[in-house]
């Protein structure tokens, strides 16, 4: 699993952490929705290679993601450690690269690679089943997109039978569309399966290759497309146990503050667009020791996520928030994320944010209400949402 990125898009949030280390849908980490779908599709042997700022990451694998040593399962991270020089990862390929012991001493056939920080669920071994019978040196995952978002994703051009990729495009402004949907494409969900020899020559390839950005995406893929061994596995055939119809094929990358914040509101509607609640394919996660959430004071909740610990005595109204908060009486809470610990003081108001852990909402302050002074104060995104770091002051 590829978890050493920086996440600079969704800073606030990343000042202080990895981006899979973020906190997603009140008690969860962005890194848990991957793992609960490899471990929930018997992929039970996992290293998560961290670099930015990781200690988080670390220790919330180190201490959630325990797997039965008996039977020789592990979840386990594993740093940047130089092997290879006294360099960092030049990029995710090189990551690899730089780990390929952890192969080697596995000696496994098969090799999935995924991102860490993605919100979907899916059965990995499905995926596995398609490249197995395929035989291709690697196969891709795919979902369709507007071809108008194309910029942000690597674009697979599938073949005329549609599983051969015939092009690999790393986040192109103006792509072909599909030709049965000419305004959309294939975006690569950044989830690979490997024959494991297939691997080991690419990277072999890649890292003599002083041009290479030695990326997944923009190296190692394009590279085996050319050489005719990429295969395209469409998401929209993989089906969990306990899917809706409404969440089947649900993937977001929330790389941004404006896709974090909108994924978090796919979670509160009446049918949402993805079921934490669906526990034939659970999002596994450690919550901690708390007491329930509790209502005092008048206050109360609606259409809303509140998690264990919370105290609530004012008025939450479509907002999801994390263990611990507390919100006072008279303040109002409306369209926000607030992570752990966030406390929100006596006639305050909170509207369209997202609060990292720890930060105090004084009596009678303000967050969303004046745009102006907002984007003076905070991070404010393209689309609105404000967001204050970890333990931020609030005037």
């Amino acid at each position: 699993m590829l978890a050493g990125g920086e996440g600079k898009r969704l800073m606030p949030l990343t000042a202080d952490r990895a981006k899979p280390a973020v906190t997603f849908g009140g008690t969860y980490r962005l890194v848990d929705f991957v793992l609960s779908n490899l471990v929930n599709g018997d992929i039970l042997r996992i290293c998560v290679l961290t670099q930015y700022k990781s200690h988080s990451l670390d220790r919330h694998i180190t201490t959630t993601w325990r797997m039965s040593s008996l039977l020789g399962n592990y979840v386990t991270p594993v740093p940047a450690q130089q092997r290879l020089g006294p360099r960092w990862y030049l990029g995710s390929a090189d990551a690899i690269l730089q780990s390929l012991n952890l192969i080697y001493d596995e000696r496994p056939e098969y090799v999935a690679v995924f991102g860490a920080d993605h919100v979907y669920r899916m059965d990995p071994r499905q995926m596995l089943a398609q490249h197995i019978e395929s035989g291709a040196g690697v196969t891709v995952a795919g979902i369709r997109v507007p071809r108008s978002e194309s910029s942000a994703f690597g674009v697979i051009t599938p073949g005329s039978d549609g599983r051969s990729v015939e092009r690999f495009l790393e986040k192109p402004t103006d792509p072909p569309g599909l030709a049965d949907d000419p305004e959309r494409v294939f975006a690569s969900m950044g989830n690979y399966v490997f024959t494991t020899k297939t691997l080991i020559e690419a990277l072999q390839r890649d890292a003599e290759d002083e041009n290479s950005v030695h990326d997944m995406g923009g190296s190692i893929l394009p590279q085996l497309t050319e050489r005719g061994e990429a295969c395209l596995y469409d998401f929209s055939t993989n089906h969990v146990p306990g899917e809706t119809s409404r969440d089947q094929g649900y993937w977001r990358d929330v790389g941004t503050l404006d896709a974090y914040y909108e994924a978090h509101m796919d979670l509160i509607a009446e049918r949402p667009a993805f079921n934490l609640y669906n526990r034939q394919w659970p999002v596994y996660t450690h919550s901690g020791q708390l007491s329930p959430a509790r209502f005092n004071a008048g206050g109360m909740a609606s259409e809303s996520i509140i998690s264990a610990g919370c105290l609530i005595r004012g008025q939450v109204t479509r907002s999801v928030l994390s263990p611990g908060v507390l919100v006072d009486p008279g303040a109002v809470v409306q369209g926000s994320v607030l992570h752990d610990n966030v406390h929100i003081g006596r006639g305050a108001v909170v509207r369209g944010a997202v609060l990292d852990k720890n930060v105090e909402v004084p009596p009678g302050a303000t967050i969303g209400v004046n745009p102006g002074r907002d984007a003076e104060l905070y991070t404010v995104s393209k689309g609105g949402v404000i967001a204050l770091g970890k333990g931020q002051l609030v005037p």
